[in-house]
């Protein structure tokens, strides 16, 4: 579904002339997504009508949309003691019930809601159908089986038809999806919203060029609808995250397309929210940290803008602000802390004790480390954002820490980077010990590497290099004859390749230290075998010291 929900329109009109075109132009509002001028409209109505129940209902499905249960449902309250349409509000605590898993009681409250409907009545059939939608456990299936009732009604029910294509889109089925919304906009012109799902089908299907066509259709019909601008700004955000050419140009054109869609809501709190996480999506932390702090200084701002600011500012290198923000936003009890917030907090941290050669403070180090576990503990595939950090400690000589980060991910098998990061764990861990300066090698630090090399031959069966790192670490722990079987593996494999191959110097190297290695392994029970892997060195490398002296030695 689209990210934010949304709701039925063109509804049947009220006894009073003036009350029916307030609540029109209060659903109008709400499809545009300009909650805050909704909200006027039918606290304006409320006031003017308290009994008015179908008012407290939109209203209260404003709040409910936006998260806000306890206003939701206040406003339900208040409309079940309202004398016209108070069943409407048996829907809201329904779907209140749903979002708390109760389907039960939802039933319950949906039954009270269509006890006493009149015979061609639907209108409750449609709103039970977008409860099902827009709970946050939604029930797709229960939808299109009330919605069929409506339909079975009012087969041109415009509402309905739209309502459907959504259940239908939400169940992925995309061909009853198509038809519903095509439908719908059949038998009312003015639904901009069922002929914007169409695009928004094209898009879900990466047709992104047709997809924008429908789009910019919308627009040909009325320039002024809101939402269309922010389908196109995401529809060129995935195009151009699928296509790296056009990534540069179609980055901008969804830049100044949210930028539009905006200036078409109310700029309300919501909407600047709306606004962050879009930010959020294209990666424009330097934007971010500016409409975050902006927020902040407003009376009135939603929790969620210091995590935001927080990830903008570690982004942008302002680390201070970036821990302080993220730690007031999690010191709050009512704020869902998610991993997210702890992979910058994290990282933070980390970032804020690295000095300029990239040597990191071992107290901040652990102490960023352990925020990034509980990250992983929420949310398993944070594990891919960590790859910049460990290449960045790699490149600084920073082994050790290096392979603290980079083992994180190579215990994921669902992550991208699994392969990636079990390659740099284990080279990491062998850099490790093979540049100490005092002490012995870490064989359990070792031992770790190879049980990495072997899942990356497992991942990756014909990465050839796994096996010259297990010659090198066995090397570290001189267990002779895991050294000859591992360089032997890998001048196998390595010569299979060819005589292109062969030729390389890098190759030539390796395969020195190859028969070198082996040599030296067999020197001490096979003199005979030694001298001919000594041998095959001096055939590539006539000039290599330690081969001839060491065939001069075993003579």
């Amino acid at each position: 579904m689209n990210k934010f929900k949304i709701f039925s329109l063109a509804l049947v009109a009220s006894v009073s002339v003036v009350k029916a075109q307030d609540i029109k132009e209060a659903k109008k509002a709400i499809d545009a997504e300009q909650f805050q001028k909704a909200k006027s409209l039918l606290k304006s109505i409320i006031k003017a009508k308290p009994s008015d129940g179908e008012a407290n209902f939109v209203l209260g499905n404003v709040y409910l949309n936006q998260s806000i249960v306890d206003s939701a449902k206040i406003y339900y309250a208040n409309g079940l003691q309202a004398s016209d349409k108070k069943n409407l509000n048996y829907i809201g605590l329904g779907q209140i019930d749903l979002d708390n898993k109760n389907a039960a009681a939802a039933q319950a409250n949906f039954g009270l809601a269509t006890k006493d409907m009149k015979r061609k009545d639907v209108d409750e059939f449609i709103y039970i159908g977008r409860a099902y939608i827009n709970s946050t456990n939604p029930d797709y299936p229960a939808a299109i089986a009330v919605l069929k009732r409506a339909l079975a009604l009012d087969p041109q029910n415009a509402t309905a038809l739209l309502t459907i294509g959504d259940a239908y889109y939400g169940s992925n089925n995309q061909n009853d999806a198509y038809k519903a919304y095509r439908d719908a906009f059949t038998a009312d012109p003015t639904l901009l919203r069922a002929k914007m799902q169409l695009g928004v089908l094209l898009k879900g299907a990466k047709s992104y060029e047709e997809a924008i066509k429908a789009f910019n259709e919308v627009i040909a019909i009325n320039p002024n609808y809101g939402p269309v601008y922010r389908e196109l700004a995401e529809t060129y955000y995935k195009w151009g995250r699928n296509k790296s050419s056009t990534a540069k140009v179609n980055l901008q054109n969804a830049i100044t397309n949210y930028e539009k869609y905006l200036s078409l809501t109310d700029y309300s709190l919501d909407s600047k929210m709306r606004h962050a996480d879009f930010l959020i999506l294209v990666k424009d932390y330097k934007t971010l940290e500016t409409v975050a702090n902006k927020m902040i200084a407003e009376d009135k701002v939603n929790p969620r803008i210091y995590r935001y600011l927080g990830y903008a500012a570690y982004e942008n290198g302002n680390v201070d602000v970036a821990i302080k923000s993220i730690e007031d936003f999690m010191k709050v009890p009512s704020n869902k802390v998610i991993g997210r917030d702890y992979l910058y907090l994290g990282l933070s941290k980390i970032k804020k004790g690295t000095n300029a050669e990239g040597v990191v403070d071992q107290a901040a180090f652990d102490s960023g480390i352990a925020d990034v576990k509980k990250a992983i503990e929420l949310e398993p595939l944070v594990v891919e954002e960590l790859a910049d950090l460990g290449k960045a400690l790699f490149g600084k000589k920073q082994y050790a820490n290096a392979a603290t980060v980079f083992e994180l991910g190579a215990n994921n098998k669902e992550s991208k980077n699994y392969l990636d990061d079990n390659v740099y764990y284990g080279i990491s861990l062998y850099y490790a010990n093979v540049n100490k300066t005092n002490g012995a090698a870490d064989a359990a630090a070792l031992a770790k590497a190879e049980t990495a090399f072997d899942r990356v031959l497992e991942a990756s069966p014909t990465y050839d290099e796994a096996y010259l790192y297990k010659g090198r670490i066995n090397n570290l722990l001189e267990k002779d004859d895991l050294i000859i079987k591992n360089y032997e593996e890998y001048v196998t494999r390595t010569t299979a390749k060819g005589a292109e191959e062969l030729a390389k110097p890098a190759t030539v190297k390796k395969l020195v230290e190859a028969y070198n290695s082996i040599g030296a392994s067999y020197a001490n029970t096979d003199k005979a075998k030694a001298v001919e892997y000594f041998n095959k060195t001096l055939v590539l490398d006539p000039a290599n010291a330690y081969a001839a002296q060491s065939v001069k030695a075993l003579k």
